[in-house]
């Protein structure tokens, strides 16, 4: 195996990715220790310089015939993490999703959840930061290239969706502390009607049934 301190793995732009993916993992796992108001503050924080240092990721070429990967991430890893954040997040959630090809063929408002949409860059990142920590310069850079081609196709969208989702709940004039919660969202046996997204849902079908009578 190679080690090639000039190869775009050790460049400056992928380092500062890496410090920042740690900082967000380090983030999510944790998700219990903070307050609501708190962690959605940080995601706040967080989602947009993640994105940015993304955004700036180089491609490069593959130097592996065989690039199979090996997934870190477990099952129940994963599931950690999901139910963590949708303890965390209660009835806040749940959002509209707009950006998706769905969207266009659906009658009725599409829904998605902050929960399994953090899990998910959780689990590619997390992959990545375990690859790119073996020091093996054809091991990281599969990983970049993976890294890269899911932030472009998958996640990239999804955690500018949970941003948007994220300062609705931030700034929508509600007292959104966990102890105003009037359902315990550990369990299942969450009533969607009080829902934020319920509400949003309504609205957007009276606005929906409104402009199809103009017409």
């Amino acid at each position: 195996m190679e080690t090639d301190f000039d190869h775009p793995v050790y460049s400056k732009n992928v380092i500062e990715f890496v410090t920042v993916a740690k900082e967000f993992c380090a983030w999510l796992e944790k998700t219990p220790q903070y307050r609501r108001r708190q962690f959605i503050d940080i995601g706040r924080k967080m989602l947009p310089l993640l994105y940015l240092k993304a955004s700036v990721l180089p491609k490069t070429e593959s130097m592996l015939e065989d690039n199979f990967l090996e997934k870190f991430v477990s099952e129940e890893e994963y599931q950690q993490i999901q139910n963590a954040i949708l303890v965390k997040m209660g009835p806040y959630n749940d959002y509209l999703e707009v950006f998706t090809a769905d969207m266009q063929l659906s009658e009725e408002p599409l829904t998605s959840t902050i929960s399994e949409n953090l899990a998910d860059i959780y689990q590619d990142i997390k992959d990545f930061l375990m690859s790119y920590r073996t020091a093996v310069t054809e091991i990281m850079n599969e990983a970049l290239i993976e890294l890269v081609n899911s932030f472009e196709n998958y996640w990239g969208q999804r955690l500018v969706n949970v941003l948007r989702a994220l300062h609705e709940v931030a700034f929508n004039k509600e007292n959104i502390d966990e102890e105003n919660d009037d359902v315990d969202f550990s369990e299942d046996k969450r009533n969607k009607e009080d829902w934020l997204i319920s509400k949003m849902q309504k609205e957007w079908q009276k606005d929906h049934n409104s402009n199809i009578d103009n017409i």
